[in-house]
């Protein structure tokens, strides 16, 4: 099920969208996260849709610093088609407000065109949303520049500045490492505000070329000519309009990610494959912000060719597709993955 969203740089404003304020402490995520460079990496990544998806069973492994390569195992949630759970009707109800209103945009990638090919001229391992009368659909974009390492965004959920960034990287097709920056978080936003000087967010750090940021709309512009080809799309460069229609679009979700819950950090950031418009996406990102989990995020919109990986790596596509490195824990299904994350990691 493919639903969007989208969200200048956002000064911490007190409105229904934009909670902000700080406090003075500040903890650091040591540089563990180097570890995932020496340490098998786990990628999450999901949709609502698949294609043979039988559960199996993993051993949780590289538990964390302090426990050891483990005894457990993790059985690996069974992905189910457009399934949303009896308690989770009126939060993707409203997080599908934003496709309407944001007209769609982070849903495709750069690009994107589609075609039907005969099923025999397609490679069986590259994903295919839905095959007639013998012709696969195939999907695809015109990516740009990849950065060697991941872009580093600061930046919350409830933020309409922070949205039009999150959008730009689904459209751009870009892997980001997510800082999350809740009101009252004690590690990222007092970082952030540290390193850049300023109480406004989103904040981006790009460590290929060493620039930083604030303003959404120059980072958008900083990274469509970075890493796309120099245009930016319309529903992103109508200014006003653009950051009002993106504050509506988050209404349904009423504020949800905007304020820190406590919770325990994590040795190695999480990785979570999702695209911005997905209101399943949209409901895990914001637990991931509420306790203030720093996570790489692996953009899959349509035509990105992270789908055909996730397949690969799953035998399905489905997204949100959470990879946890500190438990050895990979789930689909958004509910069960909020519940993870809140019985793992809130305090």
């Amino acid at each position: 099920m493919d639903i969007a969203r989208l969200g200048k740089g956002c000064t911490l404003v007190s409105t229904t969208f934009l909670a902000n304020s700080l406090r003075p402490q500040h903890q650091k995520l040591s540089s563990r996260t180097s570890g995932l460079q020496s340490k098998e990496r786990r990628f999450l990544c999901s949709r609502a849709e698949i294609i043979n998806a039988p559960g199996t069973t993993e051993k949780a492994e590289n538990l964390g610093t302090g426990e050891s390569s483990a005894s457990k195992t993790r059985k690996m949630s069974q992905p189910r088609k457009f399934f949303v759970r009896s308690d989770q009707w009126l939060n993707i109800l409203g997080g599908s407000l934003a496709f309407p209103l944001r007209l769609g945009t982070g849903a495709f990638v750069q690009g994107y065109s589609a075609s039907l090919a005969p099923a025999s001229e397609v490679s069986p391992d590259k994903y295919s949303f839905v095959e007639i009368a013998g012709r696969k659909l195939v999907e695809k974009g015109k990516p740009g520049p990849r950065p060697e390492k991941p872009i580093e965004l600061y930046e919350f959920e409830g933020c309409p500045f922070c949205r039009k960034v999150r959008e730009i990287v689904s459209v751009l097709d870009i892997d980001v490492l997510y800082y999350p920056t809740p009101k009252n978080g004690p590690n990222f936003r007092p970082k952030a505000i540290q390193m850049g000087g300023k109480k406004q967010f989103p904040y981006m750090v790009d460590p290929n070329t060493g620039v930083s940021m604030y303003e959404s709309d120059d980072i958008i512009k900083y990274l469509t000519e970075k890493y796309g080809d120099g245009s930016i799309p319309l529903t992103l460069s109508l200014g006003a309009l653009t950051t009002i229609t993106a504050g509506l679009a988050m209404i349904g979700r009423a504020g949800k990610g905007g304020v820190y819950t406590p919770a325990k950090q994590p040795d190695m950031p999480l990785e979570l494959w999702a695209y911005e418009p997905s209101p399943f996406c949209k409901i895990v990102r914001e637990k991931l912000v509420e306790l203030e989990l720093p996570h790489y995020y692996h953009s899959t919109a349509r035509g990105s060719t992270k789908r055909d990986d996730l397949f690969r790596k799953t035998g399905h596509f489905q997204v949100p597709y959470l990879e946890d490195p500190n438990t050895g824990t990979n789930m689909f299904e958004s509910a069960e993955i909020i519940e993870y994350l809140q019985e793992t990691y809130a305090l």
